[in-house]
């Protein structure tokens, strides 16, 4: 049943901007100190502003929203599948780091020393995301609300407070742990392991094509899309820059903890102004804004998997939809795989070193999926015919190659850098590292494999039994 109530272009920002911008981010960025305005800016133009244009683009002009649609559309069904498995194996990578941010600052509301404790982020990590899961299995438009709820009162709240009071910090005088100048703004080109910042921002730039595969349940699509994409572009953009340099001014780099830094800062912060009572507030609203940021990323990639399920790539088991629309057995399998993801936590001698491999493995997935988008959206708009009514990319066909090759060039240099381990966080042997880094990302490849093997035996098996059914018709 069509649903009467359509997202608003108002909410489709809030979705968007909940589901990429968030302060789970900034830790992992403020560690690259004052260069770390020139990878963002990089990162914007090499990938944030091309993936919003080109999504807004395809979006607009492609009657069917998400990667499987567009990549299918572009080179067939095969490379459909291959683009939204990678979107879905990310998500099942990635979401134990946003997970273990939320249990690390959960812990503060009741031990800090928590944050550290191994057993204690697994056991946090499985009940949040199986809450999230639930929530989810509800339907869009549930999912929708509760997401803009949490992004209103915990991400918008919580970043204008850290902004404002590195404002006042500042501007007070108070001494600040690192110094912009020409020198040190501008990283060491050369040096290769000052371009690992990379890893951490481009991923915090990743989800812009998740909320296009809602395209039925948005109101007035062509226009809500490219408006909703462009507020949430400035927002992201604006806030993680400013949200970063808070934590990076105030906090030592070596002092800086990847899982509960923001609530550190926020800590330093209030202790100073002699406001520490508004400690355990903040972290409750910085837990809420993160179980809003990740519903779209439960949600959307599972989505996309399951129109790849419906053309025969997954068994019908994971097609199979509850009486909201919702692919509830993909997401119950997803949740499980997650669990089980979540315990690599206890394979590293530190929660930084599970957290980094984590991302890292997440990003280099990822960058292969939006090659995929990016090449999909050259081929079609030199195949299709975009309508002068719609949004298209300033330029024409001129200006989709420049913005595509923007964002090219942006994933091929992180695909390289995300091979290089950090200097500053342990990660016990660099041979170890490389070995667990490599067999993860083959791990994450092969199940595809083993679904094109499966498509091509339900083919074989469905043309004998075309074949029994013509000949049993020929003898009658």
């Amino acid at each position: 049943m069509q649903p009467s109530r359509k997202i608003t272009t108002f909410a489709l920002t809030l979705l968007i901007t909940g589901s990429i911008d968030s302060i789970r981010n900034l830790p992992a960025t403020a560690l690259f100190g004052s260069t770390l305005i020139f990878f963002f800016i990089f990162a914007a133009v090499f990938f944030l502003i091309p993936t919003a244009l080109v999504s807004a683009e395809l979006t607009a002009n492609i009657g069917e929203g998400g990667i499987y649609q567009w990549t299918r559309r572009a080179f067939g069904e095969k490379a459909g599948f291959l683009a939204v498995w990678l979107q879905w194996i990310n998500v099942v990578v990635w979401l134990p780091t946003v997970l273990s941010f939320i249990a690390g600052t959960a812990a503060y509301l009741i031990d800090p020393a928590l944050a550290q404790n191994r057993f204690y982020l697994i056991g946090m990590i499985l009940a949040v995301f199986w809450f999230v899961t639930f929530i989810n299995l509800r339907s869009i438009h549930v999912s929708s609300r509760f997401a803009a709820l949490c992004a209103m009162a915990g991400l918008i709240l919580p970043m204008v407070l850290i902004i404002s009071l590195l404002a006042i910090w500042v501007m007070k005088g108070n001494p600040v742990q690192i110094h912009f100048t020409a020198a040190n703004m501008l990283p060491e080109i050369s040096r290769m392991d000052n371009w690992i910042a990379l890893t951490a921002i481009m991923l915090g730039f990743a989800g812009m094509e998740l909320a296009t595969v809602h395209i039925n349940e948005v109101e007035n699509p062509s226009r809500s899309f490219p408006r909703a994409l462009t507020y949430s572009s400035i927002i992201i953009l604006i806030t993680m820059i400013l949200g970063s340099l808070a934590i990076a001014l105030v906090l030592p780099a070596d002092k800086i903890n990847l899982l509960n830094g923001t609530v550190q800062t926020f800590s330093y912060f209030l202790n100073a102004y002699h406001m520490s009572w508004l400690v355990p507030v903040l972290t409750l609203l910085l837990v809420i804004g993160s179980l809003g940021g990740i519903i779209n990323w439960v949600a959307a990639p599972a989505r996309g998997l399951a129109q790849a399920a419906e053309h025969g790539y997954l068994p019908a088991f994971f097609a199979a939809k509850n009486r909201h629309g919702i692919s509830q057995n993909l997401l119950i399998f997803q949740a499980v795989l997650v669990s089980i993801v979540s315990c690599l936590f206890l394979c590293f001698p530190g929660v930084n070193a599970s957290y980094w491999l984590l991302t890292a493995l997440s990003t280099q997935v990822y960058m292969v999926m939006y090659i995929f988008i990016f090449i999909s959206a050259l081929k079609l708009r030199f195949t299709m015919d975009f309508s002068a009514t719609t949004f298209t990319i300033p330029g024409k066909k001129v200006g989709t190659v420049a913005v595509c090759t923007l964002g090219l060039a942006g994933c091929l240099i992180t695909l390289f850098v995300g091979f290089i381990p950090p200097a500053n966080i342990n990660i016990g042997s660099k041979v170890y590292y490389e070995l667990v880094f490599c067999g993860g990302i083959l791990a994450m490849m092969l199940p595809a494999l083993v679904c094109y093997r499966y498509k091509a035996g339900d083919k074989t098996m469905s043309t004998l039994v075309a074949e029994k059914d013509e000949l049993a018709t020929a003898l009658e």
